[in-house]
C-alpha cells in the first residue's frame, strides 16, 4: 500500500500590498510503529524524540525539525503547552536523555 503525506495549499492575500502568498500545511506521514487510528502515542513519541534530538544535536540539526513538524501536526496545542511547562518545572514524566 502506498502512503503519502497530504498537502493543503492555502492561498492568502496580503491586504497591504495586494500580493498573494501561499501557505503549505503538511501532516505527519505514516509511521508503521503506529498503525491504529488513535495517534496519541505517535504524538507523544514524536514530542519526546524531538526533545531528545535537540538535547543531543541542537535546534539547528535538520532531522530534529521533522520530529517538530510531526508532533505539531499530531498533538493538541494544550498537550504541547502542558509538556513544555512540565519540562520547565522539572516534572516531565518522560526520559529526555539519549
Amino acid at each position: 500500500m502506498l502512503w503519502h503525506t497530504p498537502l493543503i495549499h492555502l492561498a492568502m492575500s496580503d491586504s497591504e500590498d495586494g500580493e498573494s502568498r501561499v501557505a503549505v500545511l503538511q501532516t505527519a506521514g505514516f509511521d508503521a510503529r503506529f498503525p491504529n487510528t488513535n495517534q496519541s502515542k505517535h504524538c507523544w513519541q514524536n514530542y519526546v524524540d524531538h526533545k531528545k534530538c535537540v538535547n543531543t544535536k541542537g535546534d539547528d540539526y535538520k532531522p530534529c525539525k521533522q520530529f517538530f513538524r510531526a508532533f505539531h501536526s499530531l498533538c493538541p496545542n494544550e498537550w504541547i503547552a502542558r509538556w513544555d511547562e512540565q519540562i520547565e518545572n522539572g516534572k516531565f514524566p518522560g526520559n529526555l536523555e539519549r
